[in-house]
């Protein structure tokens, strides 16, 4: 068996919901000793942060950091529904589609290169050399900095940037385990892996207890996600559907 001090770190961003929950498991289960990074960055749905702290603990993180940032209107950056006195669109859970094209409101502007960013800084004091993020490509609101593309390119990015890498140290990876699954398999995945995903938050828009709408975007395609797997969302849900 492999001591903890002889597994090799890893970071992983965590944001206390279903996929990073997810990202997490997968990358304690290939051996790695996980970093989980948090960002309290504004965001309305707060209670993810206290869902990240659950979550690390349970699943057996190394330790677990929460990186403070200010991405909202009042601070220069914002323009989010996630941030900022926008609505967030709603609709009901038997009308839901597809994403719509193009960028939803809940798109906060360029969320996953500042936290990617801030994560290779970490990495590298650390001499971790692979950064675990649990974006996903198929079951998603249409983020562009959701793709393999933007995956691929930061990769190189962090491989030019750092003096780890340009000296030899070794290679960055950025490694998106979840990025070509459906919200279903990922779920499946979890499962199998013995995520509790009671302990996750999803919502963009909770309740002042931290219950989901059951109707913004991101519940919807959870919701979804869980009748595909075959499998019950612990959550409570307006209604108790």
């Amino acid at each position: 068996m492999t001591s903890a001090a002889t597994k090799s770190p890893a970071v992983v961003l965590l944001s206390g919901g279903l996929d990073s929950a997810t990202t997490l498991a997968a990358a304690v289960a290939e051996g790695y000793r996980c970093h989980a990074l948090t960002f309290d960055y504004g965001q309305r749905h707060r209670f993810e942060l206290a869902a990240a702290a659950r979550v690390a603990k349970a699943l057996g993180a190394a330790d677990h950091r929460v990186v403070r940032l200010d991405l909202t209107a009042a601070a220069g950056f914002g323009g989010s529904a996630l941030t900022d006195a926008i609505e967030v669109p709603k609709a009901e859970y038997a009308q839901v589609q597809p994403a719509a094209a193009g960028i939803p409101v809940t798109y906060v502007p360029a969320r996953n290169t500042i936290f990617l960013s801030i994560a290779l800084g970490y990495a590298e004091k650390l001499a971790a050399f692979d950064i675990f993020l649990g974006v996903n490509a198929v079951d998603y609101s249409g983020y562009p900095d959701c793709r393999p593309a933007f995956i691929e390119a930061f990769e190189r990015l962090a491989n030019l940037a750092t003096a780890a890498a340009v000296t030899g140290k070794g290679q960055f990876h950025i490694r998106a385990p979840l990025i070509h699954l459906t919200k279903g398999q990922i779920i499946q995945k979890g499962l199998a892996l013995g995520v509790d995903y009671g302990l996750t938050h999803s919502c963009y828009d909770p309740d002042m207890k931290g219950r989901p709408c059951g109707r913004c975007d991101s519940c919807r395609i959870r919701r979804a996600g869980f009748e595909a797997a075959g499998a019950v969302d612990p959550l409570p849900y307006p209604g108790g559907t």
